[in-house]
């Protein structure tokens, strides 16, 4: 993938409420992907609205890093980071 090689610090932080509530996960702040906000708040459904208690670590980490390999268009978090990729994606369509 293009991001073999790479060095991605991501924190985890798990509340008191933890697993009712999900972790919070983060990169560092101003990472550059379409789904992470420009805090560093990673944009993913199991971690909101799509969170439930019997989710492990390992899938929110399967999550994020399916993610980073296949961006989500529907659900942008930056808006820069969305129009690369959309703008990429029409030259260098997928197979």
């Amino acid at each position: 993938t293009d991001w073999e090689g790479g060095y991605f610090p991501l924190t985890l932080n798990f509340s008191e409420d933890y697993p009712s509530k999900p972790p919070k996960c983060k990169f560092p702040q101003g990472f550059f992907h379409p789904n992470v906000y420009p805090s560093g708040t990673v944009c993913l459904s199991i971690l909101n609205e799509g969170w439930r208690p019997a989710i492990t670590v390992k899938q929110i980490l399967v999550g994020i890093q399916d993610l980073l390999d296949a961006p989500n268009p529907a659900d942008p978090a930056q808006t820069e980071g969305y129009h690369l990729f959309i703008q990429v994606s029409k030259h260098f369509p997928s197979s």
